[in-house]
């Protein structure tokens, strides 16, 4: 099965596999793309709910990747839906590729090439120049905004 995510609809993708999607999804997309969702359910496209327990296990994925900050409600509960129908993810986003890959959840992208490498983000202080393995909203030294960065 695959799970499509909202750029599955916008760049017009197409498959013989069984499609799923999340509720969420239908909410970002206007005009022609949220016909074609439309017209994907109304064919047969299963609509998944992911359950809560999984929901959080995306979310502490998220975190220890260092990609929490960057997903939103609906990209956690995509990655959960393609984590509890053992599919496929369909999407171009790089945040949710890295979370996926850290739950093997096979990603199949659409319109940008896939990420290389799996990656656990670290974060570090404008200020103070600080580097930290979570997120937070501040330096907790200096009080400095903190940006992700790359760890290699």
């Amino acid at each position: 099965m695959h799970v499509l995510d909202t750029s599955a609809f916008i760049h017009e993708y197409h498959t013989e596999e069984s499609l799923a999607s999340i509720p969420l999804v239908r909410e970002e997309l206007e005009d022609e793309h949220a016909y074609r969702f439309d017209a994907l359910e109304g064919s047969g496209m299963h609509l998944h709910i992911p359950e809560p327990e999984t929901v959080e296990r995306i979310e502490r994925a998220a975190r220890e990747t260092g990609d929490f900050e960057e997903l939103s409600r609906t990209d956690v509960r995509l990655i959960a839906a393609a984590f509890e129908l053992d599919g496929v993810l369909v999407t171009d986003d790089y945040a949710m590729q890295n979370v996926a890959e850290r739950l093997n959840v096979t990603v199949e992208v659409i319109a940008q090439d896939g990420i290389s490498e799996q990656r656990d983000w670290q974060f570090q202080c404008a200020g103070c120049g600080r580097e930290f393995d979570e997120h937070h909203d501040r330096c907790p030294i200096c009080g400095s905004d903190l940006s992700r960065k790359n760890p290699a």
